[in-house]
């Protein structure tokens, strides 16, 4: 079936309607599989030696999340370097990244027809589409000339894209020099999600970033609260200036001072030099102070003279110091509670908390967690040294399932031990295919509830029935949790500390054993 004018008039059409740029370009791959009538399609955008999808159709949801370096696929490599449409071969010996990625097949099936479109502006190199297909025959019946066709819209529609995005960030940031000074800018930061609550919350980055007001970062363990912080530096004016991080938790107390604002050649016993703390480090830039909630009160009363005046004293002199540092600052406390508990500050709360910032934990972010795997999995496939690594449907399905109370670093952490053992237990040079077996909580997710409802801890711990181990330790720390977090008066900052055990691994425990 060759290709109709007005399937093309329609494809073209979509490029002016009033659609967001995700609705368009899967519409342009919608129209793509309908009149190729092929199994898998992909738009993806290429910067950096790396093609990135902007949108899929017909392979695995992950596939979303993956970023592909060119290096690493050699078929996407002969799609950037070609000038023209490049069709492979049915015998081709190379990889194709889609290998074993087509859902609702039988087995590890690969790829047998593929056809890749380079997509340009002003002769540069911006994306590519990938048209994919079981059938080894299934495009034979196109030419060039038609394809080509398809391949010079879908570069249009892209670029359009491309250009708007440009526009709004020059509108944003057009107080930013143009000349970068000696101190080469970080690559921007890439926030991986589609989800209502985070592109809200990247919306709120935007607008605070060309501000200098101080931001609070509020978040659970492993939401990504540093990546937010950088996100803002970097669409800051002090952008080519450092961004210093300092982690409040892991500073003794000892040298805390010190740490954050320097001392002189004397100052105490082992300042056998001067030395820069970090705000003087982070001069014209900014200081993002990690785990703030942390930070003892007489440094507190210390950093709040710095916000206010913008002078430091270092250790062992008397000379004040100005500087000109932007803080950002980060916690998975509740602030308000330390400040009534009598643990924090409340005018240093007031000073940092004037644009606060929350980060959605994952479970509320349920459709980015296809994409956030597709992501790991491609970073550990590469570190493996894999030459595909694929998620099965029903892994999927149990990684949407969970309740992820560590989030993305959990995430993270639950990929990478799969993909290792997904590589030892697959044929060297095979399809690697992580499996459910391969995450420790796969067989109990299913039996785990999380909910709100507090559960009944009148039981005794003499009375607990007969059982295995780990459900009686189950029911041993169900219950004693309850009855310190009621002691308490339901604040499980005082329970943490009354357990001695991080608070962050308390969130964790007490969701698993549906105490929240």
């Amino acid at each position: 079936m060759a290709l109709s004018q007005a399937d093309l008039t329609r494809i073209a059409l979509d490029i002016t309607a009033n659609l967001s740029n995700r609705d368009r370009f899967s519409r342009l791959l919608t129209t793509v599989r309908e009149t190729l009538d092929c199994d898998a399609a992909a738009l993806l955008s290429f910067q950096g030696h790396q093609f990135t999808p902007l949108a899929i159709d017909g392979l695995s949801p992950d596939v979303l999340g993956r970023r592909f370096i060119i290096n690493e696929h050699p078929r996407l490599e002969a799609i950037a370097r070609a000038g023209d449409i490049v069709r492979f071969p049915s015998d081709s010996q190379l990889a194709d990244p889609y290998d074993g990625l087509i859902p609702n097949v039988d087995g590890d099936l690969k790829v047998h027809a593929c056809i890749g479109l380079p997509l340009f502006a002003n002769e540069q190199l911006i994306g590519a589409l990938t048209i994919d297909a079981l059938d080894p025959h299934k495009f034979d019946q196109f030419t060039n000339n038609e394809l080509r066709s398809f391949s010079a819209i879908a570069a249009v529609s892209l670029n359009n894209a491309l250009l708007i995005d440009k526009l709004e960030k020059q509108a944003t940031n057009f107080t930013i020099p143009d000349a970068k000074p000696s101190g080469q800018l970080d690559e921007e930061t890439e926030i991986i999600g589609q989800a209502d609550n985070l592109l809200s919350l990247l919306n709120e980055v935007k607008v605070v970033a060309t501000t200098e007001l101080n931001v609070l970062i509020l978040g659970e363990t492993g939401t990504g609260k540093e990546l937010i912080a950088k996100a803002i530096h970097q669409k800051s004016v002090r952008a080519y200036k450092p961004l210093i991080y300092l982690n409040c938790a892991a500073l003794a107390e000892s040298v805390a001072e010190s740490e954050l604002f320097g001392h002189v050649k004397g100052a105490f016993t082992g300042a056998i030099s001067h030395r820069s703390g970090k705000f003087e480090t982070a001069d014209k830039g900014t200081l993002f102070l990690d785990e703030i909630g942390e930070l003892a009160l007489n440094l507190q009363a210390k950093l709040l003279r710095v916000l206010q005046y913008g002078d430091l004293q270092k250790v062992g002199d008397d000379r004040s110091l100005k500087v000109d540092v932007r803080i950002i600052a980060a916690t998975n406390k509740d602030l308000k509670s330390e400040v009534l508990a009598g643990r924090f500050r409340a005018d240093l709360y007031h000073r940092l908390s004037v644009f606060p910032l929350v980060v959605p934990p994952l479970r509320e972010r349920q459709q980015d967690i296809h994409l956030l795997a597709g992501f790991f999995i491609e970073r550990y496939r590469q570190q493996l040294h894999l030459t595909h690594l694929g998620l099965e449907p029903a892994s999927l399905q149990l990684l949407e399932q969970y309740d992820w109370p560590g989030n993305i670093r959990e995430l993270d952490h639950a990929i990478h031990r799969a993909a290792v053992l997904a590589k030892s237990q697959s044929p060297q040079d095979g399809m690697c295919m992580i499996k459910n077996s391969h995450f420790e909580f796969a067989d109990t997710s299913h039996s785990v509830t999380y909910s709100n409802k507090k559960l009944s801890v009148k039981q005794s711990v003499t009375s607990l029935p007969q059982t295995s181990l780990r459900d009686a330790t189950d029911q041993f720390q169900n219950q004693f949790i309850q009855q310190i977090f009621t002691q308490q008066d339901s604040n499980w900052a005082a329970t943490a500390r009354q357990l001695q055990i991080d608070s962050g691994n308390l969130h964790r425990l007490a969701k698993r054993l549906g105490l929240k």
